[in-house]
């Protein structure tokens, strides 16, 4: 028999606020996470802008001499997920230990360890590298991290695949949770790559936004989009099964209903120009969700804000819906957060059950000139009230990896 899955808890770490109340409030208001950063000298590089993390005190969630011994992505992965776990209210004295898992990925992982301690051992030798440099950077450690806190003694996993890793943790653990393997699951991702090293790799591969306006910056959809801005944070949920959430009288934020994961086998970092991958990782996500296409109300679009991939998914959205394209509000909430790689599907999920919890569809801000091929419902610049039953999450990864989550608003 399979068995609902529902999210009774959420945590966020965002460029535009360390809480799910001020990332709400954020989205809802066009708040702009995007400034000129601020972590280290960017006077020799050509991107100067990022989407980082501000007033962040890992303390409040960590012990101190744990914090020194975390990269910043387990550092902004535990905040998150304390948040979560606080939120739903689960007694975790209570609860079957071996049934609660983590899953919960990183694109990049320990990217501020490995530059420091790179540049420590040439400039003091090797005897100089940390002894913890290799657990604080491998990328699986926010996931190990977080189940050591809460004691989570079922599956634990981190899905890596780049842009697409917390959506692909989220649609596993909903599966796993589906399909009885566990009760209770932490799902999503952190990223702490605003790091000279990382916007240097990505400024070299010509994928960033060069501008030093840091509102036209990353425009998703606009016509004079040029590139991505790198965010950071976290963002986790606590997905659980209906009955054992509904016995323990949790309150219910949202239902999980659909998943949709292909490849594109096409390139390494560039999509189908069609946007034939995408498009069938939303329509499995539907079918799952069993439901019809026409019910699909809004879409969080991974609308990086690249020339080739804002087109290839408007395309795929096109191709997935037909004419019922038109009618659905679309938008992209990396135009305030910028793309948080491994973290973005996360707290783009939150963002799609707050719209429909709340009745409201966040919108794309920075939005000034229409691409002619981009013809779409973009919600440019101010949000908008809609009651909403069904969303999708929209993230695509480097390497081809699609990934889509269907929400329901929670309805008992």
């Amino acid at each position: 028999m399979e068995r609902r899955v529902v999210v009774t808890g959420m945590g966020a770490i965002t460029p535009i606020g360390n809480n799910i109340e001020q990332y709400w409030d954020g989205l809802k208001n066009g708040k702009l996470g995007i400034d000129f950063i601020k972590g280290f000298d960017t006077e020799d590089m050509k991107v100067k802008v990022a989407g980082e993390v501000k007033d962040f005190d890992p303390t409040v969630s960590i012990d101190k001499k744990e914090v020194k011994r975390m990269d910043k992505f387990s550092q902004y992965s535990i905040a998150a997920a304390d948040e979560a776990v606080k939120m739903s209210g689960i007694d975790l004295d209570k609860i079957d230990k071996h049934r609660f898992s983590v899953i919960v990925g990183s694109g990049i992982g320990g990217l501020g360890t490995i530059e420091e301690q790179v540049i420590k051992m040439y400039v003091k030798g090797p005897g100089k590298v940390a002894p913890l440099f290799i657990p604080m950077a491998i990328g699986n450690m926010a996931a190990g991290q977080v189940a050591i806190k809460f004691g989570a003694r079922g599956t634990c996993l981190d899905v890596v695949t780049a842009c697409a890793s917390s959506t692909n943790c989220i649609g596993e653990a909903y599966r796993n949770i589906k399909h009885g393997y566990s009760d209770l699951i932490i799902a999503g991702g952190g990223e702490a790559s605003v790091t000279k090293i990382g916007i240097a790799g990505f400024t070299s591969l010509k994928a960033l936004a060069v501008s030093d306006d840091p509102a036209r910056a990353s425009i998703p959809f606009d016509k004079d989009r040029c590139g991505f801005v790198m965010g950071e944070g976290a963002g986790m949920l606590l997905l659980e099964e209906l009955e054992h959430a509904k016995k323990r009288g949790a309150k219910i934020l949202g239902e999980v209903v659909g998943y949709g994961s292909t490849c594109d086998a096409n390139h390494m970092t560039s999509p189908l120009l069609d946007g034939e991958g995408a498009a069938l990782a939303m329509e499995e996500a539907v079918k799952e969700a069993g439901i019809s296409k026409d019910e699909i109300n809004y879409i969080n679009a991974h609308g990086t804000s690249t020339q080739i991939n804002d087109k290839a998914e408007t395309l795929a959205i096109k191709k997935a819906f037909g004419s019922h394209a038109y009618d659905i509000a679309i938008s992209s909430t990396k135009s305030m957060t910028g793309h948080l790689l491994g973290a973005t599907g996360a707290i783009e999920a939150i963002a799609s059950l707050l719209a429909l919890e709340n009745g409201f569809i966040p919108p794309t801000i920075g939005y000034k000139n229409k691409d002619e091929e981009l013809d779409l419902n973009y919600v440019p610049n101010k949000g908008i009230e809609k009651k909403i039953k069904y969303a999708l999450s929209n993230t695509l990864g480097f390497g081809g990896h699609n990934a889509v989550i269907c929400l329901k608003k929670w309805e008992d």
